[in-house]
């Protein structure tokens, strides 16, 4: 028995050392991680559209009929795929759409005075500038039933230019409404202004943040300054491609990296805009494994000169959404590029373009939600992180979850994963709550499932030593 009981004690010690190198890691790796446990879940389906306003040009009555190879007017003539061959895999929809797509939630915040309704982003359409002309920039006021797992849009707000405040021709210049197209603008996150006065939307193509009014109108654009010089990415209008094939295009942001992330302070009095990716510095090359945030002023739409530097944790290649949920701490989702849930990733020599597909091939990995400290800057100006969350393991012990997808069959039942490739959506509900949602990229993200597109999926986690964390 003494024997047995030494042998219990000596594996309790060095279970206990095990658990405190884990956790010594964690912290190293910028936080310690904490459970996350699920405690609602609701979907808006894939395929759900809503019609272009009465006065909308014609054109924007079909959709997407720029995403193939040229002009194509036929709807569902072009399958959504996540890539070309021999990885991509097909969703099950097809373009041109009829309407335009409720999709592509890339900014969510609470509505006011109206618990459980949130404000959500619509990006810019399909993915690119050149492939977006017919996509109507347009948020949404949504209501999410953690108690039947519906999602009801209550109200969607398409953003225009009615008084020219853009400084740029748009796809819709000579239209009397001069509604914003996914040519225009690729907006990727949103803050309401006090009083219902309106919104601050940043965005990616200038990147730029825009001030438009409480029916969507654009009130002003902002140009991004950062240390005292004008940035831009190879979207901006400014830019034009070189005569010569060996000259290149000046520009410091990189494509797809604007402000996938903006929190304002409670108070309303700054803006703090993030980047998706890394400046790029002289050469061409990241200044750093790193992301600039910027401070505007909200009240006068001006840079205040001041800057911080975010720390991406190995593994990560962007952020995805950023709120604040106090004066100093805000929410940041940190993500990879990979799409679907470990469990079924191709093996080694396993094809993955076998028909129909089996496995993922570039699986979900690194889905975080980090709680980081703007007020604890260290002396080079990154902020401190304090701790995160993983969203590819989630507590279910109660099965809450609507659909887990496809998985291994073996994969543990008490356990959720929010596997997507494009996560944008993060803001805190209450104390002990955070909202959750993904960026489907309709018609061309698959994580969810294999070969089904992925629908608008809302989970609510309950994460109060999250929110407790100092």
């Amino acid at each position: 028995m003494r024997a047995m009981l030494l042998a219990a004690t000596a594996l309790l010690g060095l279970a206990g050392a095990a658990h405190a190198q884990q956790n010594q890691t964690q912290q190293n790796q910028g936080g310690t991680r904490l459970e996350a446990r699920l405690a609602g879940h609701a979907v808006l389906p894939a395929f759900t559209m809503a019609l272009p306003p009465a006065d909308a040009p014609r054109d924007a009555l079909v959709s997407g009929k720029f995403t193939g190879a040229g002009r194509e007017e036929r709807p569902g003539s072009i399958p959504g795929t996540t890539g070309p061959a021999p990885d991509g895999r097909p969703t099950g929809i097809s373009l041109p759409f009829i309407g335009q797509p409720v999709q592509g939630f890339s900014g969510i915040k609470p509505v006011r005075g109206e618990p459980g309704a949130y404000w959500v982003l619509t990006d810019n359409g399909f993915g690119a500038k050149k492939n977006s002309p017919d996509a109507l920039l347009m948020f949404h006021k949504v209501r999410p039933d953690f108690r039947t797992g519906a999602v009801a849009v209550e109200r969607t707000v398409f953003l225009s230019d009615p008084d020219r405040r853009v400084p740029f021709r748009i796809a819709y210049e000579g239209t009397g409404a001069r509604y914003l197209t996914g040519a225009d603008f690729d907006p990727e996150s949103i803050q309401p202004l006090p009083g219902g006065q309106g919104f601050w939307i940043g965005e990616e193509f200038g990147p730029y943040l825009i001030q438009v009014d409480a029916e969507g109108r654009v009130r002003q654009v902002v140009e991004t300054m950062l240390d005292g010089q004008a940035i831009r990415s190879p979207d901006h209008p400014a830019l034009t491609v070189a005569a010569s094939p060996t000259a290149g295009v000046p520009f410091q942001v990189q494509r797809s990296g604007g402000y996938e992330g903006m929190a304002m302070l409670p108070d309303g009095s700054r803006l703090w805009a993030l980047l998706e990716k890394p400046v790029l510095a002289d050469g061409g090359k990241p200044e750093g494994a790193f992301l600039r945030m910027i401070e505007l002023d909200a009240q006068k739409g001006s840079w205040t000169g001041r800057s911080l530097k975010y720390r991406l944790e190995p593994g990560a290649t962007a952020i995805g959404d950023f709120n604040f949920i106090d004066e100093r701490r805000a929410l940041v989702i940190e993500r990879d590029n990979g799409e679907g849930d470990p469990s079924l990733a191709c093996a080694q020599g396993q094809a993955s373009g076998q028909r129909p597909p089996a496995c993922f091939a570039s699986p979900a990995r690194h889905k975080r939600i980090y709680l980081v400290d703007l007020g604890a800057a260290d002396a080079e100006g990154f902020v401190r992180k304090l701790a995160y969350v993983d969203l590819m393991d989630i507590r279910d012990p109660e099965g809450v979850a609507r659909q887990r997808g496809d998985r291994a069959a073996n994969a543990p039942r008490d356990r959720f994963g929010f596997p997507f490739f494009t996560i944008e959506d993060v803001a805190m509900v209450d104390a002990e709550h955070i909202i959750v949602a993904n960026d489907n990229n309709l018609p061309f993200s698959a994580g969810r499932h294999l070969t089904r597109a992925d629908d608008n999926e809302f989970i609510l986690l309950h994460v109060p030593e999250l929110l407790r964390t100092r």
